[in-house]
């Protein structure tokens, strides 16, 4: 029996990015899976385990490294609450800022999308200082061919870019390869130390809270919240899953709880392999090669050298996350007026953001030949480019992230109280408020000590420049969106709307004119 009722009104309509297809992200791209490990790959378990790991046991003395994973840990997953709650109410590839701008409001719009856009770009780029390092090591221990660093890092440059304008979801097959294989090596190592350890046996010392003293511990929590950045990312491709509002949510969880047990797993592996009073002598000598010599030495020289192999290639993750991560960054900006609209488009044929994939190229090129250009090689340090590359623009990334978590968890709670539900809502807005303050101390942290984060020395100009960097960023988008306000009023009103915006423009031509 016809009931009257259109049986369009029960469907909801397409939404499309303002005007046309080509604006649009491709919707069901992604599922748990492909989202998990596309988020995954930008921690790089093994660049953590054998960069990281050493640099902070050996150049900032904490043993209890292990027990520092574990209570960041706790820290971003009280973030995730709030942050994932959100997630499900507000999807845009512009994630933190889009979050900032609709909590916070007008004060932080535009001066969010800027501190995201440079503190991800930052780190995708400097993690071609590292890669190309290793490469040209590679090269000259196998093949006894001699290359600058550059050369490599240049064409793992132009291979990111070409994988950025493919589909996502091929994306994130090449990185949920190589994310499995690198992590299931360094589970072979941790297995092997826990099964040879070193002469203080199964020692559980580096748990003991005595151990997290000392004058390197702010300079610590900077280089292991780095770690855990990309499980945060989840949220930029909320427009491309299949359900978002169960899957993001899901995933972020999923990922701060990998990261957490995975890194305070494999930091304590390396203390029972040395020995906790050892870890910290040991890496201070080793460097970097502190995972590679304890394999060689347990898993012999095949396994070594496929962990080398490895290493580069979990860099090469690394650096493709973080590159889809700012190309989609992009694409919001330009979608809403942030960016010139060619940012806003998609490619017709893989619903990549082309013109955002494009930028990030053009800007490591960039970065990578002025680093190229002013080092001094062969004659000067062969460390240089992971010294001053991945060091200077990774701290710079992680800070603006850092900044960037302890707003996002202020505007959730800055969300919840406007629209009413916040009685509701009342455990989740503490823990983000919680989150909130202890992100903030990290960042206050990371500033005071930048200069030995950078391995700047005493009164060196590095100590404030790279900070400023962000700092910069901040202050020029909150001008940016002072222009805006005044200028193109409806462009500023738009920012964080997302696709919303295509549903207002939709609503103004459907009211009847006078």
């Amino acid at each position: 029996m016809a009931t009257g009722r259109s049986t369009t009104l029960s469907t909801a309509p397409e939404i499309r990015t303002y005007k046309g297809q080509d604006r649009a992200l491709r919707a069901d791209r992604l599922g748990t899976a492909g989202l998990l490990l596309s988020v995954l790959a930008a921690s790089a378990p093994l660049m953590v385990v054998a960069g990281v790991m050493p640099t902070t046991f050996g150049v900032m003395g904490v043993v209890g490294q292990p027990l520092l994973f574990v209570i960041l840990g706790i820290v971003l997953a009280l973030f995730s609450i709030g942050y994932a709650e959100m997630s499900r109410h507000v999807h845009n590839a512009g994630a933190f800022y889009a979050y900032i701008a609709r909590g916070l409001g007008p004060i932080g719009r535009a001066g969010a999308s800027l501190v995201a856009l440079v503190a991800y770009s930052a780190m995708q780029v400097g993690v071609y200082g590292i890669l190309g390092f290793e490469i040209s090591g590679l090269f000259a221990t196998y093949l006894k061919i001699d290359v600058a660093w550059w050369i490599p890092a240049l064409a793992a440059v132009a291979v990111t870019g070409a994988l950025g304008w493919l589909k996502i979801d091929l994306n994130a097959r090449v990185l949920g390869v190589l994310l499995l294989i690198e992590c299931a090596l360094v589970v072979v190592f941790d297995v092997a130390a826990l099964g040879a350890p070193g002469p203080e046996g199964l020692s559980l010392h580096a748990f003991n809270p005595a151990t997290l003293g000392g004058a390197g511990l702010g300079t610590a929590l900077c280089f292991c919240i780095a770690a855990f950045v990309g499980f945060e990312q989840s949220p930029v491709y909320a427009e491309e899953t299949s359900k978002p509002h169960i899957v993001v949510s899901r995933v972020m969880f999923l990922a701060v709880g990998f990261v957490a047990l995975f890194f305070a797993f494999s930091a304590w592996a390396l203390t029972v392999a040395t020995g906790p009073s050892e870890i910290v002598k040991t890496s201070g000598e080793a460097g970097p090669g502190l995972l590679f010599q304890l394999t060689e030495g347990r898993l012999g020289t095949a396994f070594t050298d496929v962990l080398h192999v490895l290493f580069v290639t979990g860099m090469f993750a690394a650096m493709l996350s973080f590159h889809n991560v700012v190309a989609r960054y992009a694409f919001a900006m330009g979608r809403e007026g942030l960016l010139p609209a060619a940012f806003g488009r998609t490619s017709a044929g893989t619903g990549a953001p082309a013109t955002g994939s494009l930028l990030q190229t053009v800007i490591a090129t960039l970065v990578v030949l002025a680093f190229a250009f002013t080092d001094d090689q062969p004659a000067g340090d062969p460390t240089a480019p992971v010294l001053h590359l991945f060091t200077w623009m990774g701290s710079v990334g992680a800070l603006g992230v850092t900044l960037l978590m302890a707003a996002a968890s202020f505007a959730v709670i800055a969300f919840f109280v406007r629209r009413g539900t916040a009685g509701a809502q009342i455990w989740r807005l503490v823990a983000a408020g919680a989150a909130g303050i202890a992100l903030l101390g990290i960042a206050v942290y990371t500033v005071k000590d930048f200069g030995v984060l950078v391995g700047a020395e005493k009164g060196s100009a590095l100590s404030w420049v790279l900070p400023g960097i962000i700092g910069a960023a901040v202050v020029g988008g909150l001008l940016y969106g002072v222009v805006l306000r005044s200028r193109r009023p409806e462009v500023h009103a738009r920012i964080g709307l997302g696709n919303e915006a295509f549903r207002l423009d939709q609503a103004a031509e459907a009211e009847p004119r006078g």
